[in-house]
């Protein structure tokens, strides 16, 4: 999350170009014809010793040489050569250079290793290896290898790959499409996708930002950087490599589900990320999001001059997943004089039609309850040319739309190119398509984007509200049996670790050979009960592979015959295969229960994965399956069942009642909090769960563990590493820590309750005692959500008032609406400098919906009435090095000492998350709040633009 030395890299004043040459084709010359071609009008400086001038420029034998520090540099030199030309640049004072060379290796102890670390110790960002450069159109730079200048425009590409650059780049200019920058991070030794994405969502000429990436390093960075990106604009990702073959064989089911296509189109969806999968589809989005503002709803009506041109779009719909509207009666007897055949949707309206009769047809559609939106198509035909349609079917839209706001979304197709047709469309801000099936491509680019927009809004807690795990037998089971070298736990184990999480699970009990089985299957057996007979042994995952379960045994001696059967089996088959004993279960009857697969797996890029899907033992190739990344809540875990295909089986048909979703639902959650409590489980399922009107049964489960290490993010290296630098102490950086060094380094400052202050209690909340919040945040490190930190609840006794003090939550919003509607006119206009009447849910979905890896807000809320009493909140700039706030309390209340406890919190969060110091604007005339600062060590200091306003800062 760091953006130092973006103005430089794209809005130079000069640009040295080192291993620049003469030679027609190379790299150097390549970029000063990119150059000039674009117009460039700072100074370009070629660096080369080998030459006096090149293409009439004068070169410059070094970089020491130039008679000016130019802003950028690109590199295009041999490998061995690009640390050295680096540690000269920051030497000289550059603020960012760009490595157009490749082959830089891996590794610290390679070229790019050696890059990165000049590049950090003199603060210069750097781009690439392997990047193509940087285009900026609208400032005329093009410091880049594309084969044309980009155009200006507002969309902003970020690749990892020069090629796919060149492409999306080529392709734009055909179709006269515009950037706002073009940049090219290649192999990211320095810059990443994540940074691109901090600064173009900050960038007022970008309206949309499109990514095209294929593997991500720091999972945590990425995420963070792209939800608060998606929250102020869209942004399309496109991954290449999709479907790359795995490293490694997954070991159980639910690994063999969580391929890492499936992990990152779920992380991209939970980040508010429109995933699409070709370059057509890319530009298709930007198109439709340009002009189409979000929408709630998916049903889709279709009104065409054809049955067959209607059908097919119809196709197209089905085939994508999409859901295609209803058309009631009242609307039908609204739609007779135009409306041919019987069908519903799509309407006919006969290939005789004429432009006045889609005005016809559009208006009762436009006002009907029943679809979400419409889709109209005209193929041109005599008695309707394209602009004519154009004209009334954007009249009838329009006829709707008085006051110029769009309300129900309209798509339109124009087959064949009628310049004439799209000019009418885009001046009613319609979003126009050549064929049917891009126009319902472009609709449900629209509706999976507002789902993923929904999907970012959500930021569950780290414990459900309710929900109260054992968390402490949890851990003690999972560190046994690593003490005792065990990597799979035993059923009687994973029945206990599952126990403590309140998931029900079929009884088992183990036996170490045959006859005890039978023994111990006889109770069973004597009441009624057929038993099912499974293999244990620590080196065998997939038992039915090997013949290692039996089901519907109805005897002693069919047990022992089973057992003695199995042994044999994998004696012959795998030898070397330890056999510690047997699983005995009663069987469960299925009658109407329905088959699932839940669990985790472990993605090496984004952690922990929350898998569900249809059970049995081809999961694999019914490959019918949602994934979905911690922490989850029941509605994101509702979500994710309802993306699979088996969802539809939990619905009630014929006489079957409807499975009980929500009890599904709350075992993926309580999964979800597995994951976050234990990060030492690396691969989890239960398989099958069963699943009916009365609930869920878990009948075999498998659990891996390994032991767990921390690892420091990208970010929070970079961040302390150029605090040290900018306080001149060498940064030295560990790759791996552990939790309880973190805990013992950050306890001071994140726990207040540590320090004595009589306006504090020790934290409150399941499980989290007095020094926990650093301990909690260092587990959830392996995290790439960080969850509601539930660590940093408070309780406070302000004169004997207890005041409860907590993160605020996404859920919160009703409760911040009612506070504004209460609260003094007067407090509202010294806390945002205007009397403010309206609270949008915009304006109040800002203050609730936080990423709490760089905000946090607190409110505070009367114990004992549950009124909301005020709220503080600070925002973390991308670098981290800075955070503004803002507090509010209500007037009622001051003089309790409210808002310097909720201040302290407020430092107490920013400490512990590393942020250098805290600032803020506060009105001159507002003396108690300026009074607070003083008091808390804050600096204040007349604004230079406004002097009715004061600036307070704090360095941490």
């Amino acid at each position: 999350m760091s953006t130092y030395g973006f103005a430089a890299m794209l809005a130079p004043g000069s640009v040295a170009i080192v291993g620049a040459g003469e030679r027609d084709g190379s790299v150097g010359r390549a970029v000063i014809d990119s150059l000039r071609a674009g117009g460039f009008e700072g100074a370009i400086r070629p660096v080369n010793p080998g030459y006096e001038t090149i293409d009439g420029l004068p070169c410059f034998p070094n970089l020491a040489s130039l008679p000016e520090v130019p802003d950028l540099v690109l590199i295009a030199t041999p490998p061995e050569t690009v640390p050295g030309i680096v540690a000269e640049a920051g030497r000289c004072g550059v603020a960012a250079a760009a490595v157009l060379s490749a082959h830089l290796g891996r590794g610290e102890g390679a070229p790019i290793g050696a890059a990165r670390r000049a590049a950090r110790e003199h603060s210069l960002r750097l781009l690439g290896p392997d990047s193509i450069g940087v285009a900026v159109p609208g400032r005329k730079l093009n410091a880049s290898l594309l084969a044309h200048p980009p155009l200006a425009g507002d969309l902003a590409l970020v690749t990892q790959s020069g090629t796919v650059a060149s492409a999306i780049a080529a392709w734009a200019h055909r179709r006269e499409v515009g950037f706002s920058a073009i940049l090219t991070v290649g192999r990211s030794a320095d810059v990443d996708v994540a940074d691109a994405l901090d600064h173009f969502a900050a960038d007022l000429q970008t309206r949309a930002i499109l990514l095209s990436l294929h593997r991500i390093e720091d999972a945590r960075k990425f995420l963070s950087a792209a939800r608060a990106a998606a929250r102020v604009k869209p942004v399309m990702v496109l991954r290449t490599g999709r479907h790359e073959a795995l490293e490694e064989s997954p070991q159980t089911h639910t690994g063999a589900l969580a391929r890492p296509d499936a992990v990152y189109e779920a992380a991209f969806r939970r980040a508010g990320l429109l995933s699409v999968d070709t370059l057509d589809e890319m530009f298709s989005a930007a198109e439709t999001l340009r002009r189409q503002r979000l929408f709630s709803g998916r049903r889709l009506m279709i009104v065409a001059n054809g049955r067959g041109i209607g059908a097919l779009a119809a196709d197209r719909l089905a085939e994508r997943g999409g859901e295609a509207a209803d058309c009631a009666e009242a609307t039908l007897e609204a739609l007779a004089e135009v409306r041919h055949g019987s069908s519903k949707n799509p309407i006919d309206l006969g290939v005789d039609a004429e432009a006045h009769e889609y005005a016809t047809a559009l208006k009762p559609l436009l006002a009907a309850r029943e679809n979400d939106a419409l889709l109209a198509i005209h193929v041109p035909t005599a008695r309707a040319r394209a602009r004519e349609t154009a004209e009334a079917i954007a009249a009838a839209v329009t006829a709707v739309r008085p006051d110029g706001g769009r309300r129900k979304p309209v798509f339109a197709v124009s087959v064949g190119e009628s310049p004439a047709a799209a000019a009418v469309y885009a001046k009613a801000g319609i979003p126009l398509f050549p064929t049917d099936a891009d126009a319902v491509d472009g609709f449900l680019h629209a509706v999976r984007y507002r789902e993923a927009q929904d999907d970012l809004m959500r930021t569950p807690a780290s414990l459900p509200q309710d929900f109260r795990p054992d968390v402490e037998t949890a851990r003690a089971i999972v560190e046994a049996a690593l003490a005792d070298g065990q990597s799979w736990l035993d059923p009687l184990s994973v029945k206990r670790l599952l126990g403590t999480y309140d998931i029900p699970m079929q009884p088992c009990l183990l036996a170490p050979d045959g006859e005890l089985a039978a023994e111990a299957a006889w109770p069973m057996i004597a009441q009624g009960q057929p038993v099912a007979l499974k293999l244990v042994s620590p080196d065998i995952v997939h038992k039915s592979d090997v013949g290692g379960v039996r089901l519907a045994l109805t005897s002693e001696a069919d047990v022992r015959e089973a057992a003695t059967r199995m042994i044999a089996r994998v004696r012959a088959q795998q030898p070397e295969a330890r056999i510690t004993g047997f699983a005995v279960q009663a069987m469960v009857p299925r009658g109407t229960r329905r088959e699932l697969i839940v669990g985790l797996a472990e993605d090496p890029t984004f952690g922990p994965v929350v898998v569900f899907g249809r059970g049995g033992t081809a999961v694999e190739v019914i490959d019918d399956r949602a994934l979905g990344l911690p922490p989850l809540d029941l509605r994101l875990a509702a979500d994710q069942i309802a993306r699979t295909r088996v969802a539809r089986r939990l619905a009630a048909y014929r006489d079957v009642p409807a499975a009980d979703v929500d009890a599904i639902a709350l075992v993926l959650v309580k999964l979800s909090q597995i994951a976050i409590d234990l990060p030492e489980v690396r691969e989890l399922d239960i398989n099958p769960l069963l699943a009916d009107a009365d609930g869920v049964l878990g009948v075999d489960g498998r659990v891996r563990v390994a032991p767990y290490r921390l690892r420091h993010s990208a970010a929070a290296t970079q961040n302390r590493d150029a605090r040290a630098r900018a306080a001149g102490v060498p940064s030295t950086t560990a790759d791996t820590v552990s939790p309880s060094s973190t805990a013992t380094e950050e306890a001071a400052t994140a726990s207040p309750a540590s320090r004595g202050d009589d306006a504090f209690s020790p934290p409150v909340g399941p499980g989290v005692t007095e020094g926990e919040p650093a301990r909690i945040r260092a587990t959830h490190a392996h995290l790439a959500i960080r969850p509601y930190p539930v660590e940093w609840e408070r309780v406070m006794t302000l004169k004997g008032r207890p005041i409860q003090v907590r993160p605020v939550r996404p859920e919160d919003e009703g409760m911040f609406a009612a506070f504004f509607a209460e609260i003094d006119p007067e407090d509202v206009r010294l806390r945002f400098f205007t009397p403010m009447k309206h609270f949008s849910h915009a304006f109040l979905a800002r203050l609730t919906q936080l990423d709490y890896a760089r905000a946090i807000a607190f409110v505070a809320i009367d114990a004992n009435t549950e009124q909301m009493l005020g709220a503080v909140r600070v925002h973390a700039d991308a670098n981290h090095e800075s955070g503004e706030f803002g507090i509010l309390v209500r007037s009622d209340i001051k003089g309790v000492g409210l808002g310097y406890a909720l201040m302290r919190l407020m430092l107490d969060w920013a400490r512990a998350e590393g942020i250098g110091r805290v600032e803020g604007l506060v009105l001159a005339e507002n003396k108690a709040m300026l009074a607070v600062c003083r008091r808390l060590g804050f600096e204040a200091k007349a604004d230079l633009d406004d002097p009715s306003v004061m600036k307070v800062t704090l360095a941490l």
